[in-house]
């Protein structure tokens, strides 16, 4: 499995100048995110958060394109998880700053896509969402050897979000990704212990893998 993914340089500058731009309107909240409310927010993390099973802790985790620390706040305050080390990686500076409040002693963050040390679980919310001109082939390409990285830096479980393919319209800027096509994906590639969630209400789908 590559450490290193395919990386379309232009089109993830683009995509942290994105969120640089929505945490300067909006601060530290779910539409600086992207998405509508926070309520969808932590609906996302709950369904994510699947991948734990009944994992308590204490756990490791990766929050690939972490934001502002939400998934940190809401494992360890609203599921009252015992985090022990949750590393954040966002490509925008201003992100990174803006997570800076979360406890150092459990705490790392890092400005980089490329993760440094493996951790119990990786979590990816949303990231994947805004591909711009990238073609859908080669965003594909980009996702995958990224879920490729992030297997290989997780022992215990792999959680990811895409918009959906079943969905009556589509913006031209956003990436679909079909949920039979992943979950053959992670079958085929990392473990036979898949789950796919597209019961919930919000036009995307959520895999976790487990090992």
């Amino acid at each position: 499995m590559s450490d290193h993914p395919v990386r379309p340089d232009a089109v993830l500058a683009k995509v942290a100048a994105l969120y640089t731009e929505n945490l300067a309107a909006h601060g530290r909240s779910a539409r600086a995110l992207g998405w509508r409310d926070e309520d969808a927010r932590v609906l996302r993390y709950e369904v994510m958060a699947h991948v734990l099973g009944d994992d308590t802790g204490p756990l490791t985790v990766i929050d690939w394109g972490c934001g502002y620390g939400g998934l940190f706040t809401y494992l360890q305050d609203t599921r009252r998880l015992d985090v022990s080390r949750y590393d954040g990686y966002d490509l925008s500076a201003e992100m990174i700053a803006a997570a800076s409040h979360l406890p150092a002693d459990r705490v790392r963050l890092f400005q980089t896509d490329a993760v440094a040390d493996e951790a119990d679980y990786a979590f990816v919310s949303g990231t994947f969402n805004v591909r711009y001109e990238a073609t859908d082939a080669d965003w594909f390409a980009y996702i995958t050897s990224t879920l490729d990285s992030l297997w290989g830096h997780s022992r215990k479980g792999l959680a990811f979000n895409l918009l959906s393919t079943y969905v009556d319209w589509r913006e031209p800027h956003l990436f679909y990704g079909d949920p039979a096509v992943f979950f053959d994906y992670c079958t085929r590639k990392f473990s036979k212990w898949v789950s796919v969630f597209h019961d919930y209400p919000l036009f995307e789908w959520t895999i976790t893998v487990r090992r």
